[in-house]
């Protein structure tokens, strides 16, 4: 039987007067990779965030078969790593200092960073493309190159599960071949990846889809799936149409 990393049951969610979730249900594998796509204000990032415990919400949430809400914040941030949407770092900090930020809930109070700590960041910055920039600071490196460096921060943590609001943003496309080749080595190793993704042929390399609509989950499924295909057709009003490429699925144009 398969586990459950991430669990949410009935959850409701608003921001400011307006509702955005509405009862939203779902099971989250663990050791998948599972992509959530939907048009623009589905309710993907507010979805997200209610699984990170970064939105206050109705309803429950477990991580690893925890109630969310019971787990010490230092022991959470252990569990579950982070990357947002537009997020912002102070640009005098050098790459390495960014990326060791994701260690610190592995670390005692003002405690120096150990020996894991720096191996920890050295992989993370290598699997990213971003350790032969680790002495200059974030505000002399471009949009993309920032981006590689917040993946590096939260690959650092190493947590069981890795959650991702638009990761490709501002990345080319070897770069965004780079992030899917770490996302496979993560879940290869037993970690579960979960990210909200517009880029809809790269979310079909994912193990599983989860499609949403107006606050709502219309469908969860495989990405290899026929059903999963035509929900996805279906959430996009028909203007995408799903294709077999080169034993991978893509999203193409109408």
């Amino acid at each position: 039987m398969t586990s459950i990393a991430v669990h949410a049951r009935a959850v409701r969610a608003r921001l400011g007067n307006v509702e955005i979730l509405h009862g939203v249900s779902l099971a989250l594998p663990s050791g998948r990779w599972t992509s959530i796509v939907g048009p623009n204000g589905a309710g993907k990032s507010t979805l997200l965030k209610v699984l990170a415990g970064l939105l206050p919400h109705q309803g429950s949430v477990e991580l690893l078969g925890q109630p969310l809400a019971s787990i010490r914040p230092k022991k959470r941030a252990q569990r579950l790593a982070w990357l947002g949407q537009n997020e912002s770092t102070a640009d005098d900090l050098t790459v390495w200092d960014v990326a060791m930020l994701g260690r610190l809930p592995h670390q005692a109070w003002l405690a120096a960073p150990s020996e894991a700590d720096r191996a920890a960041v050295e992989q993370a910055l290598k699997a990213t493309q971003a350790w032969d920039w680790r002495g200059r600071t974030l505000g002399q490196l471009s949009g993309g190159e920032r981006q590689r460096v917040l993946l590096a921060r939260a690959l650092a943590v190493q947590a069981q599960v890795l959650l991702m609001d638009e990761p490709l943003a501002n990345l080319d496309p070897p770069h965004q071949a780079d992030w899917l080749a770490v996302v496979r080595a993560l879940v290869s190793k037993g970690n579960t990846v979960v990210s909200v993704l517009h880029e809809l042929s790269m979310a079909l390399h994912a193990d599983e889809l989860v499609i949403m609509a107006a606050g709502c989950i219309t469908h969860q499924g495989t990405c290899s799936d026929a059903a999963t295909h035509r929900a996805l057709e279906a959430v996009f009003d028909q203007r995408i149409t799903i294709h077999p490429l080169a034993n991978q699925w893509v999203a193409l144009p109408n």
